[in-house]
């Protein structure tokens, strides 16, 4: 049942950290494929570090939500100026580390005994409980069943249990090894599918960023008028507000 994923194979910090960023919003077959051709390029903090904003949205491409690669970038120098955060706790202090990502890389990669609560790993605690879990209720529930000395193979195998059993919708408990601990395999409703990518504020973006690498600056009233995508001039004012993109003068280009 386990998920044979490039990332499971490592207990590098900036490899596991690089997995988790892309997944925060991406699937794992869609990682999967991005995840080597951008170790290849970046295959450490140092070399991270040192690349400007247009290197790490190309080696980022296809992933979306791009804010995550300059994040990323950010950590990187934090990391290459202070050295790695190794728990938890102080790994939240890195860009774009949220209470998952942090908790999934103190356990992957530095043995830290904590429970990486993600949306799998949520679902199949709340069926095993019989309720929705939120919060402190499901971080105490997730300490409390936590297979202490064995934090990454019970955070991977739970993880794997709920990408491939324990769907949101349909649910295969007649193949579940531990449908004997379940409560109620009807909790936790299946999470509102993500909007059409046709004519979103992401394809927006996404053809915003791309003249922008290939040109380099970009007058505004240009870029409107070439890049082919609705919603332009909406996305162009979130890449502007998420440090993404400044503007100076109405010529656009990526921040340094």
């Amino acid at each position: 049942m386990g998920r044979n994923l490039p990332w499971r194979q490592t207990e590098d910090p900036w490899q596991i950290l690089v997995s988790e960023v892309m997944l925060q919003q991406t699937q794992a077959s869609r990682v999967a494929e991005a995840y080597s051709r951008f170790l290849d390029r970046f295959p450490d903090p140092a070399s991270a570090a040192r690349a400007d904003a247009a290197e790490m949205l190309i080696a980022w491409s296809g992933l979306g939500y791009n804010n995550r690669a300059l994040r990323l970038r950010e950590a990187a120098r934090i990391i290459e100026a202070a050295g790695w955060p190794t728990t938890a706790e102080t790994l939240r202090s890195l860009p774009g580390v949220g209470p998952y990502t942090a908790a999934a890389v103190a356990c992957f990669a530095f043995g830290e005994q904590v429970p990486a609560v993600d949306t799998n790993l949520r679902r199949v605690l709340s069926r095993w409980v019989g309720r929705p879990l939120d919060g402190r209720d499901l971080a105490d529930v997730a300490a409390n069943v936590l297979a202490t000395g064995a934090a990454a193979d019970w955070n991977q195998a739970v993880m794997d249990l709920g990408a491939t059993l324990c769907r949101p919708r349909e649910p295969a408990c007649r193949s579940c090894p531990v449908a004997s601990w379940c409560t109620r395999p009807d909790v936790y409703a299946a999470p509102r599918t993500q909007g059409r990518f046709d004519g979103s504020i992401r394809q927006a973006r996404g053809a915003v960023l791309r003249c922008l690498i290939s040109h380099g600056h970009v007058h505004r009233s240009n870029l409107i008028e070439s890049v082919p995508a609705v919603r332009v001039e909406d996305a162009l004012k979130g890449l502007i507000r998420d440090g993404i993109v400044v503007e100076d003068a109405d010529c656009v280009t990526l921040v340094d």
